[in-house]
């Protein structure tokens, strides 16, 4: 019996993969090479290589909204901060927004009322295609700037809407439950909502509660008719099927779709600036006008964006995992 001929390792498909994949890693290292390089080059000459001890010198202007104690004295990574939270506290309201009006859209899509099935499309197909920017200047200057001030406000039950912004019943001291009051001819309430805010959250949540219709009509869909009829014959009233039968089964295909919804808000977030509000972006690009420093106030908006993308992704992934079928 002869020997077994050994294959020359440049035709062996064990080891030509790996070769190939690092070739063009050590390609991919060299191109950024050359470029940071060339980069550090540009920079040096034109006396603004990378520093970060403009983060401790007082940022000299003031923030509409903030959630934390700020004042024109502290650094720019206070005002920095001030963003990141301002835009965070927006992400969070049009995340939960967002998944609670999609969801009753998407859920109405299977409704028995013809109206509500056609209410619940229209909606859809005219708010999808209708830019996000324009929705947002819509709801800041024809819808909330034009509300009335003082007494003219208007007023429903725990909630007052005026031109200085949205009043809402609270539980103030001692948990007692108080509800905006008029003093002086102005609105006082334990929450208040300013009008820039209101614009952004509504923008978001209408918008991305468009997508995130469609998203759970996909995933209702997606249940085999069979369990729906099963539920009927079990005497289950529509909303009963719904809730304890459709959508726990349609959890594992609305979910991931919702990852990359939740995102693009995330994302869209930024168009704030357009509507007034102090976020993130806004503040930042002051922070750039003040100091020239627009490398480094690029780099930490791209890591904060970067840093609350992946951890909506990962997150996601979490509950993708618990919702899908394990087998035994």
């Amino acid at each position: 019996m002869s020997d077994i001929q050994r294959v020359p390792w440049w035709r062996d498909r064990r080891v030509v993969p790996w070769l190939v994949q690092g070739a063009v890693g050590l390609a991919i290292l060299v191109v950024i090479a050359l470029l940071m390089g060339n980069l550090v080059r540009n920079l040096t000459a034109a006396g603004l290589l990378l520093t970060w001890r403009w983060l401790g010198q007082p940022s000299s202007f003031d923030v509409a909204e903030s959630l934390i104690p700020f004042d024109a004295s502290m650094p720019y990574w206070r005002v920095l901060l001030v963003g990141l939270v301002n835009s965070l506290r927006a992400i969070v309201v049009g995340l939960v927004g967002a998944t609670v009006l999609g969801t009753a859209v998407g859920m109405a899509a299977f409704s028995g009322n013809g109206l509500l099935r056609r209410l619940a499309r229209v909606y859809v197909e005219v708010i999808r295609n209708i830019p996000l920017l324009l929705q947002l200047l819509f709801w800041y200057f024809v819808v909330f700037l034009a509300l009335p001030n003082s007494t003219a406000a208007l007023q429903l039950p725990g909630v007052v809407l005026s031109k200085s912004g949205l009043y809402l019943a609270w539980f103030a001291e001692g948990f007692r439950w108080q509800g905006p009051t008029l003093v002086n001819d102005v609105w006082q309430a334990p929450l208040r909502l300013s009008v820039e805010f209101s614009a952004l959250i509504t923008g978001l949540i209408t918008y991305t509660g468009a997508f995130v219709a469609e998203v759970v009509r996909g995933g209702i869909a997606a249940v085999p008719r069979g369990q729906w009829e099963a539920a009927t014959s079990l005497g289950l009233h529509w909303s009963a099927t719904m809730r304890t039968v459709v959508l726990p089964q349609a959890l594992r295909v609305i979910v991931p779709g919702l990852n990359s919804q939740y995102i693009s808000l995330a994302k869209n977030s930024a168009l704030a600036v357009a509507v007034g509000y102090a976020d993130l972006y806004s503040v930042s690009e002051t922070t750039l006008n003040q100091t020239g420093r627009a490398l480094e106030v690029f780099l930490l908006l791209l890591g904060a964006y970067l840093l609350i993308d992946l951890v909506i992704s990962v997150l996601m992934n979490g509950v993708n995992q618990l919702v899908q079928i394990r087998e035994r």
